[in-house]
């Protein structure tokens, strides 16, 4: 029992281990001590767009503001001198960087120089701004310099991507580009590989790697375990030992990391799905944890004869300190819907019991009951006070589900998406078809042209038989009259003659989802949502093929499809190409990593999977994320050539 709960202990979540590393950062690099009664030391903070998307979903302004952060600016923006402050800078060692953090230098705009790198710097680099300090003799100054190896972006306690900046390099649309070169080919592996290197010294643990043969999934694992085992090798200055590690707690287990090519499975990121976080990855525009929302604001609230407002955005950060996104992010729809109803009403009741105990208070004193009445309430109304806070958060909670759902709800009405969360899940398990996928098509009320695009996309990858020439030219048609852009077409028969050749399409296995009849709970009229019309489906667990493979390869079952992957352990002395692996014991903490772009909908299937599991955890990474808008976008241009 013991290793589990070390287990559970080294799972201490890759989300806590780099928001503790940024905090030490901020701190000038010494670990950072919650209850210093002190005055922290306040500085300022300089990033790039890079440092920028690391810190922002895991630190508030408030909380940087505790760590004595009072500005922090972009590396490239102008700055006035503030010369009696300390900065620490947070950017990746690129040449430009370089060359602004020399000019800040010369300019001596800050006191002193804490400088940060994202990921490590070349030793050329560092020799430029040695020389840089020195002409502007400012050796002094420059206080300390860092490799903090945080190159990725956390986004869940269990989920990470590389990066948001010029993701494009790491794309799929990058790595499956026919006329890509070989150099350019490595520049993207290397990317990838770095990022990857940076999540494992943060992790710290070196992981036992497990991959398909002849995808850009093995290259990377080739490259990946080069760099773990070079930087093992050279024990001075390596970044896995002792004290970094937090040691003991990986003691019985490393963790298994399993790396994934996009092209086994191209269905699930154009699927039409059903769970919260995914829909409104799909729908909604929702970037490193914020959406973005246009809310068109009714009259109702303004003067008589005003001009309807405009548009305005809103964003709001959905983060695990918020509850009900915890709880829920999962779920279905309408059982979100059904549950900011439920937190609603329980909000009015509370609000009601404060408002209800204030008219008691304001009465006369003469009435003998309501003298003995308010001894009795004094204790209730200063509970409810203490309260007022907790009771103002909820509110906030409740507004802003209800504003998301509300928005993912037009969208799911106006498109019919539940019908095409069914029909697609109904091709990908190879079920009977109630109507035929023309009749979607040509349907002018069912969805846009995108999403006939993605569920023919879904049937022509998922069909063991592709459909005849002659068959192909109607559907061409019906999607062509549709308004559909035919491109990504192009590219899939493309991918699918190529990789028919490699191997069978992976298989989804059979989901059923179970129409229930609607909530008549969501109907009532009270209700904000009208959920008339929306189909209440409810989930069958079922693991996609991403999920499969994690799930062959951690438990240790023989199985054709991953029965060839190649095993790689860096802390071996001779690497050696095989696919035996050494270690017969099912892994208890695995990695899957997508080279080519995840999504939410794999992301929530693990979740998911995991749960039924024991004392076991799962992190899920991916070179980029990506919505089936922006996957279509991709293919497309893949198509164009």
């Amino acid at each position: 029992m013991a290793a589990a709960a070390t287990a559970a202990a080294a799972a201490a979540s890759i989300r806590e281990r780099q928001t503790v590393a940024l905090k030490r950062m901020l701190n000038f690099n010494v670990p950072h001590i919650k209850n210093s009664t002190g005055e922290p030391v306040w500085k300022v903070l300089i990033y790039d767009r890079f440092g920028q998307d690391i810190i922002s979903p895991l630190l508030s302004v408030k909380e940087l503001r505790d760590m004595g952060i009072t500005l922090h600016l972009l590396l490239h923006s102008d700055r006035d001198p503030i010369p009696d402050v300390p900065a620490v800078y947070f950017v990746m060692p690129t040449e430009e960087n370089i060359d602004r953090m020399c000019q800040d230098l010369r300019n001596q705009l800050y006191e002193s120089y804490y400088l940060n790198f994202i990921s490590a710097i070349s030793r050329s680099k560092l020799e430029d701004i040695a020389n840089a300090a020195l002409a502007a003799s400012a050796v002094t100054q420059v206080a300390k310099v860092f490799d903090q190896y945080l190159n990725f972006i956390t986004l869940e306690d269990d989920m990470f991507v590389l990066c948001n900046q010029n993701k494009e390099l790491v794309s799929y649309r990058a790595i499956n580009r026919p006329d890509i070169t070989d150099t350019e080919m490595e520049t993207v592996m290397d990317t990838i590989v770095d990022s990857l290197f940076c999540f494992f010294v943060t992790l710290g643990a070196v992981p036992i790697i497990r991959c398909s043969r002849g995808t850009a999934a093995e290259m990377v694992a080739v490259k990946l375990d080069k760099k773990l085992r070079e930087n093992l090798r050279d024990a001075r200055n390596s970044l896995f030992t002792g004290d970094t590690l937090g040691a003991g707690q990986f003691s019985f287990q490393r963790p298994l990391l399993v790396l994934v090519d996009r092209n086994i499975d191209l269905a699930t990121p154009l699927h039409h799905t059903w769970t919260y976080q995914a829909l409104v990855h799909d729908v909604l525009d929702f970037h490193l944890n914020r959406v973005n929302l246009e809310e068109s604001s009714g009259v109702e609230n303004s003067p008589a004869g005003a001009r309807p407002k405009r548009k305005n955005k809103k964003s709001y950060d959905l983060t695990p300190v918020d509850k009900f996104w915890q709880k829920h992010k999962g779920s279905p729809f309408p059982e979100v819907a059904e549950s900011v109803q439920q937190e609603l009403e329980s909000y009015r009741a509370q609000e009601d019991e404060v408002k209800r105990l204030k008219s008691i208070m304001g009465l006369e004193g003469e009435d003998e009951g309501a003298i003995s009445m308010l001894s009795d309430n004094t204790a209730k109304l200063t509970s409810a006070v203490s309260s007022l806070p907790e009771l103002l958060e909820k509110k906030r909670l409740i507004d802003l589900h209800t504003n998301v759902a509300t928005a993912v709800l037009e969208h799911i009405k106006a498109r019919k998406l539940d019908v095409y969360f069914e029909y697609e899940e109904k091709i990908m398990s190879k079920t009977t078809l109630d109507k035929s996928l023309l009749d979607i098509i040509s349907d002018p009320d069912a969805g846009t042209p995108e999403d006939k695009m993605r569920l023919f996309l879904i049937y022509y990858i998922s069909t063991q038989q592709a459909p005849s020439e002659a068959d192909l030219e109607q559907y061409k048609k019906a999607l062509t009259d549709a308004g559909c852009n035919l491109n990504p077409l192009q590219y899939i028969k493309q991918w699918k003659a190529f990789t028919k050749m490699a191997s069978a399409p992976a298989s989804y296995g059979s989901t059923t989802t179970k129409p229930m009849g609607l909530l008549s709970r969501v109907m009532n009229t009270g209700s904000q949502f009208v959920m008339e019309g929306v189909k209440n489906l409810v989930l069958k667990q079922q693991n996609l093929p991403v999920t499969r493979i994690l799930d062959n390869l951690m438990e240790m079952k023989s199985n054709p499809e991953t029965d060839d992957y190649r095993y790689f352990d860096p802390k071996m002395l001779r690497g050696n190409d095989s696919s035996v692996p050494r270690n017969k014991n099912p892994f208890q903490e695995a990695i899957v990593f997508v080279v080519g772009g995840g999504n939410y909908i794999e992301y929530q299937n693990l979740v998911d999977y995991i749960k039924g599991k024991q004392g076991k955890h799962i992190l899920y990474g991916c070179s980029e994320l990506f919505n089936a808008t922006q996957f279509i976008k991709q293919l497309s241009q893949l198509g164009q050539k």
